[in-house]
């Protein structure tokens, strides 16, 4: 028996842990809405989803910053970890992301024309390759370990002053976003 997405109980396939009786006598509130919806990983009693962890050096990566930075984060208590089996440290995946939201909101600084915009999918990089012909022009950044390519006129291309090694941001607004996820087990 285990928990499904509702907090009900079900038959599960999800990797599951038990949580003994006497954190389950200790639950209550709050924390027992955080243990049904998987968001505390420090109960352990009835079967529940676990959540994904993610070792430091993962966490760092997913997040482009370096595993120092995260452990920096850590040892500050900006950035909550625990130990798994092997006796590493790990970053629980909710509250991954809740740090992920934060650095994004801290690091979101308003436009300096003062104008508001829609698009919120900023990508700094490196313009790598412009290939132009009379009507239009392909350019392509590197922006981190993402290559973005943009398709645009070739007179907003020479306008922007666009050429290899020059810094540009590109604004993604799509009306279509395709989520993966890696293999379960992974």
């Amino acid at each position: 028996m285990g928990w499904d997405r509702h907090g009900r109980a079900a038959a599960t396939a999800w990797p599951c842990r038990r949580v003994g009786p006497a954190v389950r006598g200790a639950l209550s509130g709050l924390s027992a809405v955080r243990v049904l919806i998987g968001l505390d990983r420090r109960a352990c009693g009835s079967m529940l989803p676990a959540m994904p962890q993610y070792r430091i050096r993962e966490a760092g990566r997913l997040l482009g910053v370096s595993d120092d930075t995260v452990r920096r984060w850590v040892d500050e208590g900006t950035l909550e970890s625990t130990t798994d089996g092997s006796g590493r440290k790990v970053v629980d995946g909710a509250d991954l992301a809740a740090h992920a939201q934060r650095l994004a909101a801290r690091a979101a600084a308003p436009a300096a024309d003062g104008v508001g915009r829609s698009a919120r999918n900023r990508f700094t990089g490196l313009v790598t390759r412009v290939v132009t012909d009379t009507v239009m022009a392909q350019v392509e950044l590197q922006c981190g370990p993402y290559r973005v390519v943009s398709l645009m006129s070739s007179e907003a291309a020479a306008e922007l002053g666009l050429e290899p090694g020059s810094l540009a941001t590109a604004v993604v607004k799509a009306t279509n976003v395709i989520v993966e996820t890696p293999p379960r087990g992974s």
